[in-house]
């Protein structure tokens, strides 16, 4: 049984999801404790008819904390998570801030559990693309050990926060009327348009976001030999990043049997049969907290090579479950099971 729970950042998109879940799930916490910016604290949140309490997010804040799932910009997580560190808080960090750092577990529980116990105080939640595509990656990796990976990603606005949905709606009503839309978050127009950029300008050409790909998929997996192309797009979407997904394998694997393969992985839905038209899309898949695969097929134009159709809830498995998941992780052998944070909400 863990005492006590925070979240950080617990008023954003991610954060709120972090909450519902640990309600859901009835996470077994004595506490949880809800701790956001000044801006933020001090009102109420309302979730699954329960109203919590935020408090500002201090250094003192950790004190008598034992785990912190944190939901924050990186520049927020480079300061709040060496507080909490240093007050004995074992912090799950959703930023990109910490999960380069070889001291720092990336973890994804269906993929890499074992990775948990090596930390010193902070494990990292990867980046929710790259989430995603190792979910499916992870079967074919170990039957046949990829070599390559080529993917195009199609990220949802939600990927970019809340005022990037706003923006997304209201640039929609606009572009309908045709009147000016409004620009704030993003460079170019979203509404009826891709941008082929997310994240920061990297050498090579790349954005931080594809670099993100690259980089968390060698460490997830444990294979620096791994070579992944990534183009990351922005897409008129509110929820929701899908992803086509080409891989080389060592050995051949044909489509039936990475089918068979992905089917009996943990947290993968394989929904694939194109003359019924049936495949996962965005909208069908928001709110889940599965990995959907699709359009599963031998790739012709190379040997050793299949390509699929990948989709799942960016800020659900690709960010507050798999958080959630890890701190489940990190319960576990001290669970009381006759108590949780849904019978003791204070």
């Amino acid at each position: 049984m863990i005492d006590t729970l925070a979240v950080v950042g617990a008023t954003g998109a991610v954060g709120r999801i972090i909450v519902e879940l640990l309600l859901a799930r009835q996470f077994p916490a004595r506490r949880i404790r809800l701790l956001a910016s000044e801006r933020s604290a001090g009102r109420p949140l309302e979730v699954a008819g329960a109203r919590l309490d935020v408090e500002v997010l201090r250094p003192d804040s950790f004190v008598g904390v034992d785990v912190a799932i944190g939901s924050t910009p990186d520049e927020v997580a480079a300061e709040f998570v060496p507080w909490a560190v240093e007050r004995g808080t074992v912090v799950i960090d959703e930023s990109a801030f910490f999960r380069m750092r070889p001291d720092v577990p990336l973890v994804i529980p269906e993929v890499n559990p074992e990775a948990i116990a090596s930390h010193r105080g902070i494990i990292a939640s990867p980046n929710c693309s790259t989430t995603q595509m190792v979910m499916a990656l992870k079967p074919l990796h170990d039957a046949a050990r990829v070599r390559r990976v080529v993917v195009s990603t199609y990220q949802a606005v939600s990927g970019a926060g809340l005022a990037a949905t706003r923006e997304l709606e209201q640039a929609t009503a606009a572009w309908l009327a045709a009147e000016p839309e409004p620009r704030q978050i993003f460079p170019h127009p979203i509404a009826a348009n891709l941008i082929p950029q997310i994240g920061s300008p990297r050498s090579g050409g790349v954005t931080s976001e594809e670099q993100k790909m690259v980089l968390e998929t060698r460490k997830i997996l444990g294979d620096e030999a791994i070579g992944v192309c990534a183009t990351c797009v922005r897409v008129p979407v509110a929820h929701g990043h899908s992803e086509s997904i080409v891989v080389e394998t060592e050995r051949p694997l044909s489509a039936e049997e990475a089918r068979r393969l992905l089917a009996a992985a943990p947290g993968i839905v394989v929904d694939d049969d194109l003359a019924a038209k049936r495949y996962p899309t965005p909208r069908a898949c928001s709110g889940r907290d599965e990995v959907f695969v699709g359009r599963i097929r031998e790739d012709e134009s190379a040997p050793n090579s299949l390509a699929f159709w990948c989709v799942s809830d960016n800020l659900r498995k690709g960010a507050a479950t798999n958080a959630v998941q890890i701190a489940e992780h990190l319960a576990k052998g001290k669970v009381d099971r006759g108590a949780t944070v849904g019978a003791a909400r204070g």
